[in-house]
C-alpha cells in the first residue's frame, strides 16, 4: 500500500451504541462525505481512493464492492456519480466493519444511489445476491497470505489485509458470479503479483482491458508498487496499458496534480 488517506479531517467521537469499539468521525471532500472508522482497527489507505477514481461507471449502473471494509469505495463512487448510478451496494465479512459500512451508508443517504451492505463471505456470494445482477464490481482484496506482509496485532486490520476469508481467485469467482455478461470488474493489487492477477482473471473468462501501474514517484530504479486493472466478463483479450500513475512528485514531496485532484472530487 502507498501512503495513507491522511487528508481527511479527524475528530474523535463518543463510542456510539451500535459500535463495539471506539470510532472516529471523519470526512472526505471537505465534509461532503461522512465516514466512521474504528479508531484502533482497520483504517483504509490510499488504495481504495485510487481504485474509485480508476473505475468507469455507466448510466444507471449497478455496482457491488467486494470486501468493502467501512464502505469507502462505495461512498466515493456514490459521491462522484450519484446522478449516474442506479445502485451501489457492498459485501463485508467482518461484523464490525459491516456495521461501520451500514452506518456510513445511513449517514450519507443524501446520495440516493446507496443500496445495501451485505454481511457475509464472498465465497458464499450466492446467499446474498442474484447471479448476473450487477454491471460493475470494484474490489481491493486482501493482498497477503498468512505470514506475509505487514503484521498487525489488531485482529480486524490483520483479517482485512490477509487472505483468511478468501484469496484473489475467490474474489474473481465472486465477481464473475455477480456480473452481467460484459460487466466490468476493477481490481487493485500489488504490482509484483500482476502476472497472477491477469492469469487468474483470464482463466475465469475475463478479458483484461486496461492496466495502470502505480508508482510512489518518478524514478527509474523504483518498480511499480500497485497495479489497477479493468477486466470484462466474457470480453475479448485486447488490453491497453495506460500511462503510469505517480503518487508524489518526488521523494518526500507533495502529491502529483492528478492525485491531489482525487482528494477534491
Amino acid at each position: 500500500m502507498i501512503g495513507s488517506y491522511y487528508d481527511i479531517t479527524r475528530n474523535n467521537t463518543p463510542n456510539f451504541m451500535m459500535f463495539k469499539k471506539p470510532v472516529t468521525s471523519d470526512t472526505l471532500f471537505n465534509g461532503r462525505v461522512i465516514l466512521y472508522q474504528h479508531r484502533d482497527g482497520y483504517r483504509f489507505s490510499m488504495d481504495p481512493v485510487l481504485l474509485a477514481h480508476f473505475a468507469e461507471v455507466k448510466k444507471d449502473g449497478r455496482v457491488l464492492d467486494l470486501g468493502t471494509g467501512c464502505g469507502v469505495i462505495a461512498l466515493i463512487l456514490a459521491y462522484r456519480y450519484n446522478r449516474e448510478l442506479y445502485r451501489v451496494s457492498a459485501i463485508e465479512v467482518q461484523q464490525g466493519l459491516a456495521t461501520l459500512a451500514r452506518e456510513n451508508f445511513k449517514a450519507n443517504r443524501k446520495f440516493n444511489c446507496l443500496g445495501e451492505v451485505f454481511r457475509g463471505d464472498i465465497r458464499s456470494i450466492k446467499q446474498f445476491v442474484d447471479a448476473e445482477s450487477y454491471d460493475m464490481i470494484t474490489c481491493n482484496p486482501p493482498f497477503y497470505t498468512e505470514g506475509q506482509g505487514r503484521q498487525s496485532v489488531e485482529e480486524e486490520a490483520r483479517l482485512a489485509r490477509h487472505q483468511q476469508s478468501g484469496g484473489l481467485r475467490d474474489f474473481l469467482v465472486a465477481a464473475r458470479f455477480a456480473l452481467t455478461n460484459r460487466g466490468c470488474g476493477y481490481f487493485i493489487y500489488p504490482a509484483e503479483q500482476t502476472a497472477s492477477l491477469i492469469s487468474e482473471a483470464s482463466s475465469l473468462g475475463f478479458g483484461v482491458k486496461k492496466i495502470r501501474f502505480v508508482y510512489s514517484y518518478p524514478a527509474i530504479t523504483r518498480p511499480a508498487q500497485l497495479v489497477m486493472i479493468k477486466c470484462v466478463k466474457n470480453g475479448r483479450k485486447d488490453c491497453v496499458v495506460l500511462d503510469p500513475l505517480y503518487i508524489y512528485r518526488e521523494k518526500n514531496g507533495p502529491y502529483t496534480q492528478e492525485v491531489a485532484e482525487y482528494y477534491k472530487s
